[in-house]
């Protein structure tokens, strides 16, 4: 079935806003409520990820991140001509995403953190080492190959099988894992749309120490990152474990 680029701009929109919904509506539920720990951040951007691949799968196959998009280009997997319309509408979901969480906890943004000096983490990540910027961008860019890599075994498994059903699953514990084994260096972001949208959505907000107008580099360890790694496990994958066609 073919569908508008309307349809697939919406898709990748409203299934990377899903994922900022919960990832982001989990850690304001931490932080400003005190409700939960590391292990529910990690399982509440699982399922977002789960979420996000429902709403959009059907139509566009669910990239729901420039890095994935930019993998499957380079890869020859996908058609550079549609990546400013997929990376456009991840952008913006992700920043829209951002602005819900943000209006549906704003009475409790207001009596936690009135001056918006300490809340910034809810909406994106910061690194554990904030002396230098090298562990943070290392992290995403080995976090980003991984996440990359195991999308793409995991796709092609399930398709093989005749199980793609499966797939939402596979790649929502796949978050959850990467989260528990690999998230405290960078807060684990593979994906500018994670990221950087809400950043820029705090920084227009009047956020304080925001990692983006606060005369930091923050912001660059996972936007880079992730578009550095995620293309490398992509070449991985093809070097290793791709299905070849043979004669």
């Amino acid at each position: 079935m073919n569908y508008t680029r309307y349809q697939e701009f919406m898709a990748e929109l409203l299934g990377t806003m899903f994922i900022l919904l919960f990832g982001n509506g989990v850690n304001a539920m931490f932080v400003l409520f005190n409700l939960g720990g590391y292990t529910n951040i990690t399982f509440g951007w699982g399922l977002g990820v789960f979420l996000g691949i429902l709403v959009s799968n059907r139509i566009t196959g669910a990239h729901l991140n420039p890095a994935v998009t930019l993998a499957l280009i380079v890869t020859k997997r996908f058609p550079l001509k549609k990546a400013p319309l997929y990376m456009s509408a991840q952008m913006l979901g992700g920043f829209l995403g951002a602005a819900i969480v943000y209006l549906f906890y704003h009475a409790k943004f207001k009596q936690f953190d009135p001056n918006l000096e300490h809340t910034a983490g809810i909406f994106s990540t910061f690194p554990a080492i904030t002396n230098t910027f090298m562990p943070g961008f290392l992290a995403e860019i080995i976090a980003s190959a991984i996440l990359m890599f195991a999308i793409l075994a995991i796709v092609e498994n399930f398709i093989n099988d005749k199980a793609g059903f499966l797939a939402p699953f596979a790649v929502a514990a796949l978050i959850v894992a990467i989260g528990m084994s690999f998230g405290a260096m960078h807060g684990y972001a593979m994906n500018p749309a994670r990221d950087f949208s809400p950043r820029l959505f705090t920084a227009i907000m009047g956020f304080k120490n925001n990692g983006l107008t606060d005369g930091s580099l923050i912001w660059a360890a996972p936007v880079f990152g992730s578009l550095i790694g995620a293309p490398l496990g992509a070449f991985i994958f093809d070097l290793t474990l791709a299905k070849k066609v043979t004669q």
